[in-house]
């Protein structure tokens, strides 16, 4: 398939935007991007698509929410989001209770976004296994994974406080969350050295004894071991100085999810080097912790270098709607292209799957979304989009 004649919005680092230009894909990857000038087809040909009018951009990433685990007007029979029973649930994976025929991966496609990263709530410090999926192509989430686990889930401030509170259980203070996490994690790291002194003595006369299998110390290897991330759900200042604190004490590759008082703190995140995902921006201040909450907070983080997604955390803002709340952004005064790639290769690249989706270049996954009219606008929707190189229908 080729798409021609379009404006081009590659959010690639070599070429942003291509005025006059077409795509083509094959086999639900692309394999080559460029002006019409370079172009050497027919557009007359059955699989040549003339998109003039319209502006071509990657389908869109949602970087942080809970599509299919939370599922679609289905009360307490369809919410996966949180184990309550256990503050420490490190093993728990979101693929055994993602719901892909859920409605709400439809109306993702409909809406441009090609690509969620989905999992478990902020009830526990920690929650268990974040993945990043497809929304379109099948009804089984296996089919549709592009990378799990991508991150472990953990959580500061309110949400274990208020859930453990009202249990009359560990943790009620902001101290006992990050104990059970650092005690979690402390536990982790010498499960994984005593299981690396067994293979390194195996065979031998000092050979040592295999640690006892330990589930949730097995999920947390690759998260040691830097393969994953650790996302934080942190809004106040505070506990994302914590999040900063224990991502370091355990050299942990982390992204801070949400970061409310972000904007506050700005030139503290830029030296840290951390990475944000915020949202949702189509909120209210539903709760203590995010008093501060700003439009202006994805603009305040990016002027001062901090790289910034923007999510949905559906079902909180409803997925379709994310790159309205891009708009919302620049209502703030992020730029309109800064916003763009908040929802497209800003947060491929923060989640580790750029490599795939996130942008319009050869050798990416053919993941499409075109506009005739302002992409932020809540009365616009895509005349088209392409998943895996199919037009969702």
């Amino acid at each position: 398939m080729i798409i021609c004649n379009a404006r081009i919005f590659t959010a690639s680092d070599e070429n942003d935007v291509i005025e006059y230009g077409y795509i083509e894909t094959r086999g639900g990857t692309i394999t080559a991007v460029g002006s019409m000038e370079e172009f050497g087809g027919s557009i007359d040909s059955g699989d040549v698509i003339d998109a003039g009018g319209l502006t071509v951009y990657p389908a869109f990433v949602d970087a942080h929410c809970h599509i299919g685990i939370c599922e679609n007007g289905l009360g307490f029979e369809g919410d996966d989001v949180n184990e309550y029973t256990d503050p420490s649930t490190p093993h728990l994976r979101a693929i055994d209770a993602i719901n892909a025929a859920d409605l709400c991966f439809s109306e993702a496609a409909r809406a441009g976004i090609g690509t969620v990263v989905t999992g478990v709530g902020s009830s526990n410090p920690i929650g268990g296994t974040f993945l990043a999926m497809k929304t379109y192509g099948s009804s089984r989430v296996d089919k549709l994974i592009i990378k799990d686990p991508v991150a472990v889930k953990f959580a500061l401030g309110e949400n274990p406080k208020r859930t453990y509170n009202d249990r009359d259980e560990t943790p009620v203070t902001r101290m006992a969350t990050a104990a059970i996490i650092r005690e979690q994690l402390t536990k982790a790291r010498r499960y994984m050295e005593e299981l690396a002194e067994y293979e390194r003595t195996k065979g031998t006369d000092d050979e040592t004894s295999r640690p006892d299998f330990d589930m949730k110390c097995e999920a947390l290897i690759p998260l040691l071991k830097r393969e994953i991330k650790a996302h934080f759900h942190c809004h106040r200042q505070d506990d994302i100085f914590t999040a900063i604190r224990i991502a370091k004490e355990f050299s942990l590759d982390y992204l801070l999810i949400h970061a409310t008082d972000g904007h506050l703190i700005a030139d503290e995140l830029s030296a840290e080097r951390a990475g944000c995902v915020i949202g949702p921006l189509f909120a209210d201040r539903c709760k203590p912790e995010m008093i501060n909450q700003s439009i202006t907070n994805a603009c305040k983080l990016h002027k001062h270098g901090v790289e910034t997604a923007i999510c949905s955390d559906h079902p909180e803002t409803p997925i379709q709607y994310l790159p309205v709340t891009a708009g919302i952004a620049v209502r703030g005064g992020l730029s309109r292209d800064e916003a763009i790639r908040a929802i497209t290769i800003n947060a491929a690249r923060l989640v580790g799957i750029d490599d795939r989706v996130g942008s319009i270049e050869p050798g990416k996954d053919a993941d499409l979304a075109a506009f005739r009219g302002e992409v932020f606008d809540i009365t616009e929707k895509p005349e088209f989009v392409v998943i895996d190189g199919r037009f969702v229908d």
